[in-house]
C-alpha cells in the first residue's frame, strides 16, 4: 500500500507488544487501524520472557531517582501478569506462562537486610512477598549454589515464551484486519485540521484522525515533531540462552545486588539475562552483544546456579529496555487532540498488554479502570 490512507481511523506507530496490542484492542472496538513498525530489533522482539512484579534491585541502583515512580506504578504489575494469563485464554494460544514465583537471592547479611526493607514496602503496596532462609531454599530451589544464604520470593512473578506470544499476537492482528506496514520507518509527523499526517521512509503519506505512539526508546524525536517532550532513553541489554537440559529452574531468579536473571523454558533451555550492557551500533542503531557482558553474565550464572556450568551457550543476543522516570507514559496529550502515548514503565514486556488495554480504552472513550494521573504524558512539559 502506498499514498494516502484517509479511511484509517487510527495509526499506531511501533509494532512491539504494546503497539500491537493497542492496535488489536482498537480493532476489536470497531476502529480501522494501521500499525507501522520499522522492523528494528528493540524490546519485544528480543525479550527474554521474564514476568517481573517486585521492584528490581538493578533499576533501584541505577536509577535511584526513579524509585518513587516505580513504587507508584508497582500495584499495576501483578494486574499485568493476571492480564497476560487472561490474554492467553482470550487468544486460545499457549504462551507457556508459568507463575511459580520469583526469587531475589542474597549472598550477604547486608543484601538480606536490603531485601527485608524492600519486601516490607512492597507488602504495603499490595504485593505477595515473603522472606526465605537457606533451609527454605534447599526445599524450594536446590539448584541455588552455596553462596546464596536467603531470598525474597514474590508469588506473582513468573515467565513466558515471548516468541510464542509475539507470533500469536500477530495472528490475532491479521485476523482482526489490522493493516500492517512492517519494515517501514516513520520519517515525519505533523498535525492537520483533520488529524495527523504520517510520512514514511518509503515515500508514503498516510493520514488518520488519531495517532498512538508506542515507540518505546524511539519516542523522543517523534514526539518532538508534535511539540511534546517525552524523555525516553534506550538501554541496550545482553542476553544468553543455553542448550536444553532436564527441568531444573522453576522460578524467575534475580539477585539483590548483582545483574542476573535465570529462568528455564519448557524446552529445557535456560535464559541468562539480568541487565548486562550491550551496545547500539550502525546506521540502524542495532543492539549488539559485548564479549565482556557475555563472560560476566555466564560467570555469575554459574556462581548462582552451579549445576548449569556444563551447559553450552547456543545463542547470545541484545535487546533494548526503555526507561523514562520509573512510570509509564500512557494516554492523551490535551494540547494535541487525538495524540496518545503507550509506553509502559520498566519491565515493559510484563506491562505490555495491560498498558495497551488502558490506552485503547481511553482512545475508545471508555473508562480505563485505573487512575491514569500518574502516567500522563504532560508531566514532562
Amino acid at each position: 500500500m502506498s499514498g494516502a490512507a484517509s479511511d484509517i481511523d487510527v495509526i499506531v506507530v511501533g509494532g512491539g507488544v504494546v503497539g500491537s496490542c493497542v492496535a488489536g484492542f482498537l480493532a476489536e472496538g470497531g476502529r480501522s487501524v494501521m500499525l507501522i513498525d520499522d522492523g528494528r530489533i528493540g524490546g519485544s522482539n528480543a525479550n527474554a520472557g521474564s514476568l517481573h512484579v517486585q521492584m528490581q534491585s538493578r533499576f533501584m541502583q541505577l536509577y535511584p531517582q526513579n524509585v518513587p515512580g516505580m513504587q507508584r506504578q508497582l500495584p499495576l504489575y501483578p494486574k499485568a501478569v493476571r492480564f497476560w494469563q487472561a490474554f492467553e485464554n482470550k487468544l486460545g494460544a499457549d504462551f507457556e506462562i508459568r507463575k511459580n514465583g520469583g526469587l531475589m537471592v542474597a549472598e550477604t547479611e547486608d543484601q538480606l537486610a536490603f531485601l527485608r526493607i524492600k519486601a516490607a514496602r512492597e507488602r504495603e503496596l499490595g504485593l505477595e512477598v515473603e522472606m526465605l532462609d537457606r533451609a527454605d531454599l534447599d526445599r524450594m530451589a536446590p539448584y541455588l549454589g552455596p553462596a546464596v544464604i536467603g531470598a525474597e520470593i514474590c508469588l506473582d512473578e513468573g515467565k513466558l515464551n515471548p516468541l510464542k506470544c509475539n507470533a500469536a499476537i500477530r495472528r490475532w492482528l491479521i485476523g482482526l484486519g489490522v493493516v500492517l506496514r512492517e519494515g517501514e520507518a516513520v520519517s515525519a509527523l505533523s498535525q492537520e485540521s483533520s488529524g495527523f499526517r504520517v510520512e514514511t521512509a518509503r515515500g508514503a503519506t498516510l493520514r488518520a484522525g488519531t495517532l498512538v505512539l508506542a515507540t518505546a526508546a524511539g519516542t523522543t524525536p517523534l514526539a518532538t515533531q508534535l511539540g511534546v517532550h517525552i524523555p525516553a532513553r534506550a538501554e541496550p541489554l545482553h542476553m544468553n540462552i543455553t542448550e536444553a537440559t532436564a527441568p531444573m529452574i522453576g522460578h524467575l531468579v534475580q539477585h539483590a545486588d548483582r545483574m542476573i536473571t535465570l529462568k528455564q523454558f519448557s524446552s529445557g533451555q535456560i535464559v541468562i539475562g539480568g541487565g548486562w550492557p550491550a551496545d547500539i551500533v550502525g546506521d540502524r542503531d542495532h543492539p549488539t552483544v559485548r564479549l565482556d557482558s557475555l563472560i560476566a553474565n555466564a560467570t555469575l550464572a554459574r556462581h548462582i546456579a552451579p549445576q548449569i556450568a556444563p551447559l553450552r551457550i547456543i545463542r547470545t543476543w541484545a535487546g533494548v529496555n526503555t526507561s523514562v522516570d520509573g512510570k509509564g507514559v500512557l494516554g492523551p496529550v490535551p494540547s494535541v487532540p487525538g495524540l496518545h502515548f503507550a509506553i509502559p514503565g520498566d519491565a515493559g514486556y510484563t506491562l505490555g498488554p495491560f498498558s495497551a488495554q488502558l490506552v485503547a480504552n481511553i482512545v475508545l472513550g471508555r473508562d480505563p479502570g485505573e487512575d491514569m494521573t500518574d502516567y500522563t504524558p504532560t508531566r514532562f512539559a
